[in-house]
């Protein structure tokens, strides 16, 4: 069965030239010119990925996917834009977005993107394990609920996978750029400072309740999941 794609912009030239050559990549792909539209269509189909502008009439990408996220869906999605500030590359994020395309783009890169997404829920969902735990941290991937000391923890989309990672590797190093592409998929440019941003959010949560660094940088290597 072929997976399906839906893209959500209200540029018609944009639409047009994206359903042409997922098809011809072999997707099924069904289209939207707004965000109200692309929540119904949503509802009625199941698709393995969403393309989604954020500037758009009626419902922006924004609430698009906000809206995706509280109905418990986990489809990944990738926005469009014309803005390229990192504070908005971060608001997406923060709402659940799981990449992050800046327009102009080049079609290669976009149908890459396409497909690590794809891969990349293909290879979460083959996992055997379902419950990771590091010192006194649990992490349940079917809930995708996170306790410490059995105190539950809050945590969007990414900070869920970015601590997954750490679980699935402790006392091991990670890289920026080993991180970057197995949380994000890709790397951002050299200024950006979004994974800094989730590491702090991610030690800001898992230290609430008095509980001691687990989350530590090791200078001019990356970032290790330890105790000590």
């Amino acid at each position: 069965m072929r997976e399906k794609i839906i893209v959500i912009d209200d540029d018609a030239k944009i639409t047009s030239m994206l359903k042409r050559s997922l098809a011809f990549e072999g997707y099924a792909v069904a289209t939207a010119s707004n965000g109200q539209e692309g929540l119904k269509i949503l509802l009625q189909e199941e698709p393995n990925l969403v393309v989604l502008d954020v500037m758009m009439p009626v419902i922006d990408g924004w609430e698009v996917c906000r809206r995706i996220r509280e109905s418990g869906s986990e489809v990944p999605i990738l926005m469009l834009t014309a803005k390229d500030e990192i504070a908005d590359r971060v608001k997406g994020l923060d709402l659940g977005a799981d990449d992050y395309l800046v327009k102009p783009f080049a079609l290669e890169e976009l149908l890459a993107r396409v497909r690590s997404l794809l891969r990349r829920r293909s290879d979460k969902a083959d996992t055997s394990s379902h419950r990771v735990q590091a010192e006194d941290l649990i992490l349940d991937m079917d809930t995708r609920e996170v306790t410490r000391s059995g105190k539950s923890i809050e945590l969007t989309t990414k900070e869920f996978d970015l601590l997954h990672l750490f679980m699935q590797n402790p006392r091991r190093v990670l890289s920026r750029d080993v991180i970057m592409d197995k949380v994000w998929g890709y790397d951002y440019s050299g200024e950006s400072n979004v994974l800094e941003v989730y590491i702090a959010l991610l030690r800001q949560k898992l230290e609430e309740h008095g509980g001691k660094r687990i989350i530590q940088t090791v200078r001019g290597a990356g970032y290790v999941l330890r105790g000590d």
